[in-house]
């Protein structure tokens, strides 16, 4: 087998992500298109993001079982393949339940995808580097805001709502075959000891340190989605955003996210998760507040939605490198296959909530947003609690260790550090 080098495979993983993310981002911003064109209420949007994130949750509950038992690079492409087809479906939706159904069948594959996306990742980069490599990986939100979702609006306006799944489904049959045949083969969790004997579930969840790294996950999880689903229509429809510059809101979203992910992983590296992802907390907190709270009137759009851009960037980094750092590898897949179930059910239980929770006007705006927001808010203030356990319990773990062998799993020649000085590297 020819080597690869670690950032072949940071790329490739980011190339899967991004489509992946894509297909979950686009669908947010569309929902007042495709809800005018299916005949469904605005309110019930965050059905059609709980029913993807419902059905990933069902998929890594049920990866949980058997994903540690395969070569981790053909279980992605498959994932990524059954991704593809489900955004496709929904191109061909004819109203709300084959709209569902199509979304459904999306979030059966797509929850998968990013769970092993990560296993890879933490399987291929050392501890030192992967805060680096997991803003590198999640940098594809930021790209995918500021290229795809501004596309795919302007395909919905130029070609209608369908335009966009298809493009998206396209694209997705493309990197799949990337990753088929550009990955090396991903067996070196298999090397840690037979994965068909790793941990049962029971004993996985009895660790301490798991259990609250899953709260941290449904924490995060539940406090964004109970919002994110109704942003592009409280925008539009509360705030009188115009439609045909929706895309510029996004662009400019994902141009600080693309700026803020890369950063907020090499200052994870440097000064830990706790700092960091206390002060996305702060950020989110905030312009949750100002923007869907008590709206500051003359407070411009584009300045709340770059607020939560950032705010999440720097939270996220800060959660996902922590929580690479909580399984074996033996049992990563298995591990962050329910992470994912969690992740899921999480952010479900937060859309099918805000759904309950708000009502529209006839015009379309939305009532009961900040009750929504003041939820959100308070999901996000527990986390700094919840990183500062997590992570003091993994030096806990980590001084109680024997010393690590010398010679490094990841590849030598290559790494993500970017040039900077001796004394940036000391930490």
């Amino acid at each position: 087998m020819s080597k690869h080098s670690e950032r072949a495979i940071v790329f490739l993983v980011s190339a899967v992500q991004f489509v992946n993310i894509l297909d979950f981002m686009m669908v947010m911003p569309l929902g007042p298109d495709f809800a005018l064109g299916l005949g469904i209420p605005t309110s019930h949007l965050g059905y059609v993001g709980g029913a993807y994130t419902a059905a990933a949750a069902l998929a890594g509950l049920a990866g949980s079982l058997f994903l540690d038992r395969f070569d981790r690079r053909n279980a992605l492409a498959v994932a990524t393949l059954g991704l593809a087809i489900g955004t496709a479906a929904g191109g061909f939706a004819t109203g709300l339940p084959s709209l569902l159904a199509a979304r459904l069948l999306a979030g059966l594959f797509g929850g998968p995808a990013t769970s092993l996306s990560f296993s890879i990742i933490a399987d291929s980069v050392p501890t030192e580097r992967r805060g680096r490599a997991i803003g590198i990986v999640m940098g594809s939100f930021a790209i995918a805001a500021v290229f795809g979702v501004p596309i795919g609006l302007e395909l919905a306006l130029r070609g209608g709502w369908r335009a966009p799944f298809f493009a998206v489904a396209g694209l997705g049959a493309v990197v799949t075959a990337l990753a088929a045949f550009l990955l090396p083969p991903m067996i070196g969790h298999l090397a840690h000891g037979d994965a068909s004997k790793a941990l049962p579930l029971r004993s996985l969840m009895a660790n301490p340190l798991v259990r609250l790294s899953y709260a941290m996950t449904a924490f995060v999880m539940m406090g964004g989605f109970i919002l994110v689903p109704h942003i592009s229509a409280y925008v539009q429809l509360n705030l009188h955003y115009p439609r045909e510059r929706i895309f510029v809101l996004y662009a400019a979203g994902g141009i600080v996210s693309l700026v803020a992910t890369p950063l907020g992983g090499w200052l994870v590296d440097r000064w830990g998760a706790l700092t960091m992802g206390s002060l996305g907390v702060g950020i989110l907190a905030s312009i949750t507040f100002v923007g869907f709270v008590h709206y500051v009137p003359g407070l411009p759009a584009m300045a709340i939605f770059i607020g939560l851009m950032l705010g999440q960037a720097f939270r996220n980094v800060a959660y996902n490198t922590l929580t690479t750092r909580v399984p074996s590898p033996a049992e990563r897949a298995r591990f962050m296959s329910l992470q994912s179930a969690i992740q899921h059910i999480a952010a479900a239980a937060g859309a099918f909530l805000s759904s309950r929770l708000l009502t529209e006007l006839p015009d379309g705006a939305l009532v009961g947003i900040p009750t929504v927001a003041m939820l959100a808010i308070a999901l996000t203030l527990a986390l700094p609690w919840m990183f500062f356990k997590v992570e003091n319990g993994l030096k806990k773990r980590s001084a109680a260790a024997p010393p690590p062998p010398t010679a490094s799993t990841a590849d030598p020649e290559l790494d993500l550090t970017p040039p900077q000085s001796v004394d940036a590297r000391t930490t």
